[in-house]
């Protein structure tokens, strides 16, 4: 349930985008109507209104994200928190300029945080994020943890660039797509690799 709770901002970008996207005109109208006052110029053409809406939802998605968790009392993860200054950061100059080009930066820019923070934990203060996270589900061998932990640097690494290459080499439409179905798709392919590799490590009494 988590992965869902996490990708929502993307789905509700995505879902926007496309909503926009078929309605080129109202998308103009009311992004002017709305965010004339935020934007250079004062009026939002039709080719960009569509990033400029999906825009502003995932940054109230985010917004909305750590709100449902404060009510409930529940702990804001730091990512949530780098995720939400990252999409106010660049979403609000991707508004103001009305530019995608700085939206389209958030996802590799988050990417490569967390998975700078896990290497730097591995290596410089000695502490396996990874494990932190998932040791109380099960047991594994510390060069295990420590694969596991450098698995998901590379993973990050990796989804960055990707995100790069789609996201300044194809459509805008086309990114949206993979923002949320290759992320996504990516993400669950490589979680379910990782749990047949743990599967042959786990120490007996546990479970993946």
């Amino acid at each position: 349930m988590k992965i869902l709770f996490d990708f929502l901002p993307i789905a509700l970008f995505f879902g926007m985008f496309k909503f926009a996207e078929s309605n080129k005109d109202w998308a103009a109208a009311t992004a002017t109507e709305w965010l004339g006052f935020m934007v250079s110029g004062g009026v939002v053409g039709s080719s960009e209104a569509p990033v400029l809406l999906a825009t502003v939802v995932v940054i109230v998605a985010t917004f909305g994200q750590i709100l449902w968790l404060k009510a409930r009392g529940r702990k804001v993860d730091a990512m949530l928190w780098v995720s939400l200054g990252l999409v106010t950061m660049l979403g609000g100059a991707t508004i103001y300029f009305h530019s995608e080009n700085f939206i389209k930066w958030k996802p590799t820019v988050l990417y490569w945080v967390m998975g700078g923070a896990l290497l730097v934990g591995q290596l410089v203060f000695r502490k396996n994020g990874i494990k932190s996270l998932m040791s109380a589900q099960m047991a594994l061998p510390d060069p295990v943890w420590r694969i596991v932990n450098l698995s998901w640097v590379g993973f990050f690494t990796v989804m960055g660039f990707l995100n790069l290459w789609v996201a300044f080499n194809f459509s805008t439409s086309t990114w949206v797509n993979f923002k949320l179905f290759g992320g996504l798709g990516l993400m669950m392919v490589f979680v379910l690799a990782q749990a047949l590799y743990l599967n042959k490590h786990i120490k007996p009494g546990t479970t993946p």
